[in-house]
């Protein structure tokens, strides 16, 4: 019974990951938020992942609509950076 539960809590990195990407998409259910939450209390690289991964997204999002030139691309690139080594 207590496997069951630990299995049912407990996601792997892998998993994680793939929860993370797929919630700027999709509203994740109640069971795989809380399976994402726990996991991340206990595992600080999927923490930053999603850190990351935020900021790429809404970079991403930012910028989509736009036609950007040789010098936005390269402007964007900086910041997305500067974002990434602040964490």
């Amino acid at each position: 019974m207590m496997k069951k539960i630990m299995h049912l809590l407990f996601l792997s990195c892998l998993k994680a990951t793939e929860l993370i990407e797929k919630q700027f998409h999709f509203k994740l259910s109640f069971s795989k938020r809380l399976q994402l939450k726990v996991h991340k209390s206990m595992c600080k690289a999927c923490t930053n992942y999603e850190k990351q991964s935020t900021v790429l997204e809404n970079g991403i999002h930012q910028h989509l609509d736009r036609e950007l030139t040789l010098h936005d691309v390269s402007k964007l690139k900086e910041d997305i950076l500067s974002k990434l080594i602040s964490e």
